[in-house]
């Protein structure tokens, strides 16, 4: 496996081939594990200031803070890997 980066915004990239969720920062559990991960010296603020739109688990117990949405950034990891993009509101109507 080669190295794949994506870049998530503002001048940074994320290596790719260790990330293990791209998730809201919405729900108390991930807000909780942000806040276990900044006291344990394992958060990495990649939002440079901007309001934090996605967060990134990686293999290695890192969280990662990015200012773009978990669609865009997984949109472009798909780009890279030449997949199929889907957007949620696809996958919504085809519930129904």
């Amino acid at each position: 496996m080669h190295p794949e980066y994506v870049h998530i915004g503002l001048g940074n990239v994320l290596f790719i081939n260790r990330v293990i969720a791209i998730v809201p920062p919405d729900s108390a559990p991930v807000k909780r594990s942000i806040k276990n991960a900044k006291v344990n010296d394992k958060l990495i603020d990649m939002t440079s200031g901007r309001r934090t739109r996605a967060v990134i688990f990686t293999e290695s117990d890192h969280i990662i803070l990015a200012a773009l949405a978990p669609e865009t950034i997984i949109g472009r990891i798909q780009a890279i890997r030449g997949g199929i993009v889907i957007k949620p509101e696809v996958v919504e109507k085809e519930k129904k």
